[in-house]
């Protein structure tokens, strides 16, 4: 098996995994808060869907919720794509953060499709060959696909976690030992 399918292998089983944490998620998952000061999407003054994020990243990192999570890959993915592969015109001002799991879900989607594209239409040499990030850093190809893997399993599983915690605190009227 070369790296190209490999690396594709992998995407698609890790995609696969983590996409199977979000089958019914409801709207009060995607926002649920399980500790104050969480980090979400939200609504800015203008109506625009947005989420927290600062530069640098604070220590410690905030918790984040489900909703910014998920449009976190997401947004990444196809971020990620619009620098290494596409035009590089997409910015973070432009690009407009999905503010229901739908979208989210189909931002994903999409995202996803494109790097499976991406990566389809290359060959083993092309893995070396530098691309673009979205921050103006150059990486090895393999390397964003590489990132993608690691973010799925990272996110999916923390995803996953929190419905589990969600569903818990639920059923037992918020306290989880009560269960």
């Amino acid at each position: 098996m070369g790296a190209v399918e490999l690396l594709a292998r992998e995407m698609s089983e890790t995609f696969h995994d983590m996409r199977s944490h979000l089958h019914g998620l409801s709207e009060d998952e995607f926002f649920w808060s399980p500790v104050p000061g969480s980090w979400t999407v939200f609504r800015d003054d203008r109506g625009r869907w947005e989420h927290h994020y600062a530069e640098p990243d604070p220590e410690p990192a905030p918790f984040t919720t489900i909703a910014w999570r998920l449009t976190h890959l997401a947004m990444c993915k196809v971020m990620y794509h619009e620098y290494a592969f596409g035009p590089g015109e997409l910015t973070w001002l432009t690009f407009e953060t999905p503010g229901t799991p739908n979208d989210a879900i189909e931002m994903l989607d999409t995202g996803h499709a494109l790097l499976t594209e991406d990566l389809a239409g290359s060959l083993e040499a092309d893995l070396e060959r530098p691309v673009m990030t979205n921050w103006g850093e150059r990486w090895p190809a393999w390397r964003i696909f590489w990132t993608m893997i690691h973010h799925d399993a990272h996110h999916g599983g923390e995803i996953g976690a929190l419905r589990d915690l969600f569903r818990a605190t639920r059923s037992t009227g918020g306290h989880p030992e009560a269960g």
